[in-house]
């Protein structure tokens, strides 16, 4: 089993840039792929990214693809999720997620994930 905390959200003016990261602690992160949601004001839950186990294959959804990027560093059980030219539309609850299928970064169904974090917020306003 894993736990994770996310951390890095916060407010910024829309073109700006956030780093969130998602901290795990429990037994062989690395073995877990993990993806990025969130969630806007009064909308249900939506994919963002997601990256395998070994940090070489990942997917983002349409929305940010090209504006955001996510990494791992498996020695330090963290995942980041750089966000760079924000849009008032990417505020939302940010949330990390795991699952223990290894090489998946294409499902997009929060119901696949297992372990779930807290969530961060970030809002992109002037």
């Amino acid at each position: 089993q894993v736990q994770l905390i996310e951390s890095g959200g916060g407010l910024v003016q829309p073109g700006g840039s956030l780093r969130l990261s998602c901290a795990a602690s429990g037994r062989a992160f690395s073995n877990y792929a993990v993806a990025w949601f969130r969630q806007p004001p009064g909308n249900e839950r939506e994919f963002v990214a997601a990256i395998n186990w070994r940090g070489d294959n990942s997917y983002y959804a349409r929305a940010v693809k090209g504006r955001f990027t996510t990494s791992r560093d498996n020695a330090n059980n963290t995942v980041h999720l750089q966000m760079n030219s924000l849009k008032v539309e990417d505020t939302a609850v940010y949330y990390c997620a795991a699952t223990t299928v290894p090489d998946v970064v294409a499902n997009t169904d929060p119901g696949f994930y297992a372990y779930w974090g807290q969530g961060t917020q970030v809002t992109v306003s002037s």
